[in-house]
């Protein structure tokens, strides 16, 4: 009887994880990408996914923002805008389609996460790090979360009770500022690859143009 119920456990459970692994859906980078632990720029990168490469598109965030992906034996998340889905034998842009195609929407514990995909990784020891620091989206930027630097008043330092830690404010600090650096070279690549589309789809509008005048 108890071998029964453990094997009818497992199988509930692993019926419990199909809905997850039929929902993925084919993708592709479109740059070469950094995979981040957790949706936003603020969390470790776990690996670079290359231009083109294939992935698995587990859920997105709302808006989205972010989307959980699996692709080369790595679960991480990327940003939605260099994202593309494969879409009525076409690819097209994840931000547009995600709701279309019917992606899930997920949301993020970094504790359940962190502990099923990265238990090996050496950030992991420092997941209190990032644990309940706050993020926010520009409006403007609806794909670029930001970390917002928490009051860390009371922290007290090694062998200097009652004041902060300097040496990890320093480090924080370095963080963020390297985070801002990446965001913004995202930005900007975002940018280069909207100019880009933009010029080719005038190219076509004109030679359309002149394929009709010559008719």
């Amino acid at each position: 009887m108890k071998k029964f119920v453990i094997a009818a456990a497992a199988s509930l459970a692993a019926l419990v994880a199909l809905p997850s692994i039929a929902s993925a859906a084919p993708g592709f980078v479109t740059t070469n990408l950094n995979v981040r632990s957790g949706p936003g720029t603020q969390y470790p990168a776990v690996t670079v996914f290359p231009a083109g490469a294939r992935v698995e598109v587990i859920g997105c965030t709302a808006g989205p923002g972010w989307c959980d992906v699996q692709g080369g034996g790595v679960r991480g998340w990327v940003s939605a805008s260099y994202l593309d889905l494969a879409y009525d034998n076409s690819r097209v842009r994840a931000p547009s389609y995600v709701a279309r195609i019917g992606i899930p929407t997920v949301t993020f514990s970094i504790g359940n996460y962190w502990d099923r995909h990265y238990r090996g990784q050496g950030f992991y020891r420092d997941r209190g790090r990032y644990e309940g620091r706050p993020v926010v989206v520009r409006p403007d930027r609806p794909g670029r979360p930001v970390i917002v630097q928490p009051d860390r008043p009371g922290r007290p330092g090694v062998g200097n009770p009652g004041r902060p830690d300097r040496v990890e404010r320093r480090e924080d600090r370095r963080e963020f500022r390297q985070d801002a650096r990446e965001d913004r070279r995202e930005f900007r690549q975002e940018r280069r690859e909207d100019r880009r589309e933009f010029r080719q789809e005038r190219r076509e509008d004109r030679q359309e143009r002149r394929e009709f005048r010559q008719f």
